[in-house]
């Protein structure tokens, strides 16, 4: 997925807790995101307000914990280094829990996010799987896991005997949206979130509908440094909380990312998802 190869270059906050208020475990958390990355983290239009799932979601474990929060807007590529080194708390920002990443950190995780198909209203091609591609157009960003999926069961395709799938892939997925709004292709891929918001949002909520299930699905995680066993423990506990008092299906919902629901909370769970 696009969000593991992400590094986007944004505005860095450093600001230390003192030993002792870290010690005595009330100060305020300090919770790094790379806010670029709708509907997970952004800034409204205009607004300097963060905004998104994972912001809600993390506010609302904190509040389970008793602690205030404070996010800090940090670039993508260093965020684990950061909460690794201790100058942040937590990292939470569609981070993929992955093998290679669990040498660095742990993760308490708490989405379950892959690919999601995007058509327009009323699904008019009755696409609901990755074969329903089969001789239609689609568009997605170049070299990510969709391009090696569909060029995968578009070889499927072939070998029954139906049309290819037709790729137009671009260079981002914003490029790739543009292309679909105009009308050159059937379905729009890209990670699950994305599509989810561009349903939910695009023309009231009115022009596009995400079809079928998510694929080559991954856990989002909220990173921890190694040697912070006691507020692992305790992420986790609030998060099961924040699940058992109904506040996470309300989160998901308001976000449209329902189909994204991981009802367990566990700890490292990313390479059973890894091939």
């Amino acid at each position: 997925m696009r969000r593991i190869f992400a590094a986007v270059l944004v505005a860095v906050v450093s600001c230390l807790a003192s030993p002792a208020a870290r010690a005595a475990g009330n100060h305020a958390l300090r919770v790094g995101s790379d806010i670029s990355y709708a509907p997970l983290e952004f800034y409204a239009q205009g607004s300097r307000h963060a905004r998104g799932f994972d912001l809600d979601l993390i506010r609302a474990v904190a509040g389970k914990m008793g602690r205030p929060v404070t996010i800090v807007n940090h670039d993508f590529s260093t965020l684990l280094s950061a909460v690794q080194q201790g100058r942040l708390d937590l990292g939470i920002s569609a981070i993929t829990d992955t093998r290679a990443r669990e040498r660095q950190v742990n993760f308490v995780d708490y989405l379950l996010v892959g690919t999601g198909m995007l058509v327009p209203r009323g699904n008019p091609h009755h696409v609901f799987n990755l074969g329903g591609l089969c001789g239609l157009t689609v568009d997605l960003q170049a070299g990510t896991s969709q391009q090696a999926a569909v060029r995968a069961q578009s070889k499927e395709c072939r070998s029954v005997g139906l049309g290819p799938v037709h790729i137009l892939a671009f260079p981002t997925d914003v490029a790739a949206f543009k292309a679909f709004a105009a009308g050159r292709s059937d379905v729009h891929l890209s990670d699950y979130p994305v599509v989810a918001y561009l349903a939910l949002t695009v023309g009231h909520g009115k022009r596009y509908e995400v079809v079928g299930r998510q694929f080559s699905v991954a856990p989002y995680g909220i990173a921890v440094a190694k040697n912070r066993p006691a507020l692992l423990a305790a992420v986790r506990r609030a998060l099961q909380g924040v699940i058992a008092d109904g506040t996470y299906d309300r989160l998901l919902k308001k976000w449209g990312l329902v189909q994204a629901a991981l009802r367990s909370v566990p700890i490292n769970a990313g390479p059973l998802f890894e091939r």
